[in-house]
């Protein structure tokens, strides 16, 4: 089994109930588009930066809150200017389920925010306070490794993911979509793959079905999503095929239902993303 392969995956999978990152950059920063297998928030605080999430792209304004959803594709792009500053959280999905109740949801927002197409939470200053108030408490017991920090942290996580979806239930999403740019085409594209990751998504095929040049396609969608359209859609039905491992779906016909012709050119696909089999990444996960 490829060690090197499992040790990305440990990398990539959230352990921990939650990271916390508080970071500043002055710099010509480039990121590539990318995805987690985590929901990740970000509170931008400074700088000049779009960022874009499947599709869309955010202007965003000090204090804007962005979520983004497990293996939702994204990236910021920032001006070399001024200082990029952000506040980032990484969450466990389990960590968060844990604290429901039959009332309570912790992953509304997240849900929310996937399912209207829309991933920011913009605040008015009276929330902004509240919020920093919360993050700057957050980020004191982060730092600190006293009796019950780790219990704390928690609580005051969960207090603010409490808070945020209290703000995004009563969010009025018309109020700041001028900041909101996007290729309602494309938009559209992303959403029918996700609904059709079973069946047939030739380029020829969603060309015909939204009356478009695939040429144009190909070229609009590569300059929105910073993927080709070919690639875009294998890595969707391969996270796909992943997630339904995790759940415990048969490896023999998990390719079926990720729209891929025949097993062999699953495997193939499957090893050159993850460097494993799907037999082997099986095995890989059971001790995370």
């Amino acid at each position: 089994m490829n060690e090197e392969a499992i040790l990305k995956i440990k990398k990539g999978y959230l352990n921990e109930n939650f990271k916390y990152f508080h970071l500043k950059d002055k710099k010509n920063m480039k990121f590539e588009s990318h995805y987690h297998d985590f929901n990740k928030i970000i509170i931008f605080i400074s700088g000049t930066v779009n960022y874009l999430i499947e599709g869309k792209s955010y202007k965003l304004k000090p204090w804007d809150i962005i979520f983004v959803n497990t293996n939702e594709v994204h990236r910021p792009i920032v001006s070399p200017d001024n200082q990029y500053e952000r506040i980032i959280i990484w969450i466990n999905k389990k960590f968060l389920n844990s604290y429901n109740t039959a009332n309570t949801e912790l992953l509304t927002c997240f849900k929310i925010a996937s399912e209207k197409k829309h991933n920011l939470l913009r605040l008015d200053i009276h929330n902004i306070n509240r919020l920093k108030i919360l993050l700057q408490t957050l980020e004191t017991e982060n730092n600190n490794h006293d009796f019950g920090s780790d219990i704390l942290r928690n609580s005051v996580l969960i207090q603010l993911m409490v808070y945020m979806n209290r703000l995004f239930l009563k969010n009025k999403i018309d109020d700041y979509e001028i900041d909101v740019e996007y290729d309602k085409h494309i938009v559209e594209i992303i959403e029918y793959i996700g609904n059709n990751l079973n069946g047939e998504l030739s380029i020829e095929k969603i060309s015909s079905t939204f009356y478009i040049n695939k040429y144009y396609l190909m070229h609009k969608f590569k300059e929105q999503t910073g993927f080709t359209l070919h690639n875009y859609i294998q890595q969707k039905r391969l996270l796909y095929a992943v997630s339904l491992i995790r759940n415990g779906a048969q490896i023999s016909t998990v390719y079926l239902e990720c729209g891929f012709g025949d097993y062999s050119s699953f495997v193939r696909a499957f090893k050159k993303m993850f460097e494993l089999s799907p037999k082997n990444y099986y095995k890989a996960i059971q001790n995370l």
